[in-house]
C-alpha cells in the first residue's frame, strides 16, 4: 500500500521559517510632517537610511521639503545592512495659497502651516508696531 504525503502551504511556511529565520521586523520612525532633514535625522538614528522614494513640487529645498509618507522598503540591499526608509516629499510648499503651490489646507499638515504662519505674521506685525518710533513733540 501507498503511503501519501500530504503538503500544504503552512507547512511549507512553517519549513522556510525555521529553515531561513523569520527576520527582523522593523518600523518607519513616524517623521511625517517634519522636514527631509529632520527625517533623515531621526532615520540615521535609529539605525537606517532614509532614500526619497517620490517628491512632488520644486518649490523648496529637499532639506525644507515636508515628509508626508514614510514606510520601510520591502527590499533587502546585499551591499548594505542598514534598513532603508523611503520617503515621499512635498517640495510645493508648507500650503497652498492662490498663487503659490502646496499643502491644501484641508489636510492637518496644511492647517498647521498656515496657522504657523499666520501666527508668525501676527508676531512680526506687533514687534514692528512696538519698535516703530513715535515723533518728538
Amino acid at each position: 500500500m501507498k503511503k501519501r504525503l500530504l503538503v500544504t502551504a503552512g507547512s511549507l511556511v512553517a519549513a522556510a521559517v525555521a529553515l531561513f529565520g523569520a527576520g527582523t521586523a522593523t518600523a518607519a520612525p513616524d517623521v511625517v510632517g517634519d522636514t527631509y532633514s529632520d527625517a533623515a535625522e531621526a532615520i540615521e538614528e535609529d539605525g537606517g537610511t532614509a532614500v526619497v522614494a517620490t517628491r512632488v513640487g520644486d518649490q523648496l529645498e529637499q532639506d525644507e521639503c515636508i515628509v508626508v509618507n514614510a514606510w520601510d522598503s520591502a527590499f533587502l540591499r546585499i551591499d548594505s545592512s542598514e534598513e532603508q526608509v523611503s520617503l515621499a516629499l512635498n517640495c510645493a510648499g508648507p500650503f497652498a495659497t492662490a498663487t503659490n503651490p502646496g499643502a491644501s489646507v484641508q489636510n492637518p499638515l496644511g492647517r498647521e502651516a498656515k496657522a504657523a504662519a499666520e501666527e508668525e505674521a501676527e508676531e512680526q506685525e506687533q514687534q514692528e508696531l512696538e519698535e516703530a518710533a513715535t515723533p518728538d513733540e
